[in-house]
């Protein structure tokens, strides 16, 4: 950048860069989405197609360059996203605006992009786009960061129970949305809420899908690149020509003469070495065991 005699205002601009050893989460949140949805005529209580696109922004999101794979962990549900930095990030000088404004403009440009692939039919209007906002939190322990994505998993399993059974009774049960929030505004628990959806509607809250129950979690793991197919090894020549047979023992009971065809040698392969792959997998997995941390997928990952 040129200096100027005007290059004094660059002073006005604050620092911002966070805490040197903190864990940084960054929550992005849809704003106006009961809107948007409602335009795109979203299914209730759960629009399996909106949430593959949400998961299909952030993956890109995570894997892009852009980020350099700094992002190690990512949690969604509904109009929802967190991700997880690396403790020892150093990316754009941990600088909240910086980290902030390209994590938020980076999803809402895969999630726009993608948008066809998943609602052909149902172009975006300039009128309406699909909008984003986003903060950053800090935190300083593990049992902090854990406590976080528990949170963010335990709020997905109490918002899709009380959805499910909200348009239950809306589009099932025909009552109006006023009546149903007052019937579930008495206080009914979750398993009340389970009986009500089994006993009125016939549904198994048990039995529907993970995704809705337990959110999208986006983690990095190494998967084995599809095999090559074995480059045959070409023996050395033989020094006799190979289609001379070796002959008969004498058989007596025989009193014809017997040929037989050349023998080929069987080729051999050599194998070509195993290649791993990084990518991301979305998987919808329990975060609020602590099992899940100590030895499953999530085993480490506060360390990098």
């Amino acid at each position: 950048m040129a200096n100027s005699q005007y290059a004094y205002v660059r002073k006005f601009e604050l620092p911002d860069a966070l805490l040197p050893t903190s864990f940084l989460v960054l929550r992005i949140d849809g704003k106006g989405f009961h809107k948007f949805s409602a335009a795109h005529n979203f299914e209730k209580p759960n629009d399996k197609k909106a949430l593959d696109l949400m998961n299909a922004a952030a993956r890109r999101m995570m894997m892009g360059k852009e980020l350099n794979g700094e992002i190690i962990i990512g949690f969604g549900e509904s109009d929802e996203f967190s991700f997880l930095f690396k403790r020892s990030t150093s990316l754009y000088g941990r600088r909240a605006s910086k980290l902030l404004t390209l994590v938020v403009s980076l999803f809402t440009t895969a999630y726009t992009f993608l948008w066809p692939l998943y609602f052909p039919n149902s172009p975006l209007e300039l009128d309406n786009l699909p909008v984003f906002d986003g903060r950053i939190v800090q935190y300083t322990s593990d049992k902090e960061v854990k406590d976080y994505f528990r949170w963010r998993q335990v709020d997905t399993h109490i918002n899709n129970m009380y959805n499910t059974c909200f348009w239950s009774l809306v589009l099932t049960g025909g009552l109006t949305e006023k009546e149903a929030h007052k019937e579930l505004s008495q206080g009914t628990i979750s398993s009340q809420k389970q009986e009500l959806l089994f006993s009125r509607f016939g549904i198994n809250y048990n039995k529907l899908p993970e995704m809705f129950k337990k959110g999208s979690t986006l983690i990095w793991e190494d998967v084995v690149e599809p095999e090559a197919v074995a480059e045959p090894i070409t023996p050395p020549a033989s020094s006799t020509s190979s289609s001379a047979v070796p002959p008969l023992p004498d058989l007596p009971e025989l009193t014809t003469e017997v040929s037989l065809p050349a023998v080929e040698p069987a080729p051999t392969f050599r194998k070509k070495p195993t290649k791993l792959k990084r990518t991301v997998a979305v998987v919808h997995e329990d975060l609020i065991a602590e099992v899940w941390w100590k030895n499953g997928r999530g085993k480490g990952l506060l360390e990098l």
